[in-house]
């Protein structure tokens, strides 16, 4: 069975949809689990309408209370009954039959213990960032990593919006941990880096399913730069509080050394080739995040 967990915060907007995407798949073994973590919005009034009127739907609605994305992807996977784990954001729009699609993929790729898919980002009511570039490309949650089945390799990984593990893995692993990730209305992240960190410890492999695809719904504050800004900061405080607790915190000052090097790369290129909005872009986001990586505070 494949367990596909939806954990939700406020997105009324887009939650059954992102169900009802999952819903029309030819999967048959399958389950959906809905973890609302602390909604003050509708969330909870719509899926409960969405379960009533679609009973032959295996679906589960289910409210964590502890605050956080990872509390509330851990209670999926404590809730799920299936022995693979699907994460969808709960504005992720699921293309063509994806369970089916991932049930192939699986089967014909036994040696994949955890896996990620191709995400197309999708504008809602706003137009593209003129920021936006390859280099941006996973501010928006984008994934693209070409046509063919291939292992994840190096710092590469899966995202989010579109991820997933065997059980068996999941299990070796460990749960995501607390301390990461969003929480609320907050940017903080890396719950996914040090999971996919972890199971690569374990022995896993990782791998990229090119038509395991969805859309993932960008609205118009997502685009702005000050949602550059915070997203930046999110990842630089993570990256700090990750880093110190597993010891590589003057190894990853290093990478940021470098990682600045390339910016400066692509700024001068950017500029060069009259396109200076994105390379002021690039520098703006790492020096939020380096900032962030050496202060001590949020």
């Amino acid at each position: 069975m494949i367990s596909v967990i939806i954990c939700t915060y406020n997105r009324e907007k887009y939650i059954v949809s992102a169900i009802s995407r999952v819903a029309e798949t030819k999967c048959r073994d399958y389950e959906i689990i809905v973890v609302d973590n602390n909604s003050t919005d509708n969330t909870a009034e719509l899926v409960k309408a969405y379960i009533s009127e679609h009973p032959k739907t295996p679906i589960r609605y289910i409210v964590e209370t502890r605050q956080g994305l990872s509390n509330a992807r851990n209670r999926g996977m404590q809730e799920a009954m299936g022995d693979v784990f699907v994460f969808l954001d709960d504005d992720s729009l699921v293309q063509g039959d994806y369970l089916s699609t991932l049930a192939d993929y699986l089967t014909t790729n036994p040696q994949a213990d955890a896996f990620g898919g191709r995400i197309e980002p999708l504008f809602d009511e706003c137009p593209r960032p003129k920021w936006l570039c390859r280099w941006s490309m996973g501010w928006v949650s984008a994934l693209d990593l070409g046509e063919m089945v291939r292992e994840f390799q190096g710092k590469e990984f899966p995202i989010g919006a579109n991820m997933g593990m065997r059980k068996a893995m999941a299990i070796k692993a460990g749960q995501f941990d607390p301390e990461l990730g969003r929480k609320g209305g907050n940017m903080d992240a890396g719950e996914e880096k040090d999971m996919f960190r972890r199971i690569r410890q374990a022995g896993g492999t990782i791998w990229y399913f090119p038509e395991l695809r969805v859309q993932h719904v960008i609205p118009a504050k997502r685009t702005t730069l000050e949602y550059v800004d915070r997203f930046a900061d999110g990842i630089g405080i993570s990256e700090r509080r990750r880093t110190k607790a597993d010891g590589t915190y003057a190894k990853r000052l290093l990478t940021e050394a470098v990682k600045w090097c390339g910016t400066l790369v692509l700024f001068v290129w950017y500029l060069i080739t009259f396109r200076p909005a994105i390379g002021a872009t690039l520098v703006r986001f790492r020096a939020h995040v380096t900032r962030k990586l050496l202060s001590s505070g949020r």
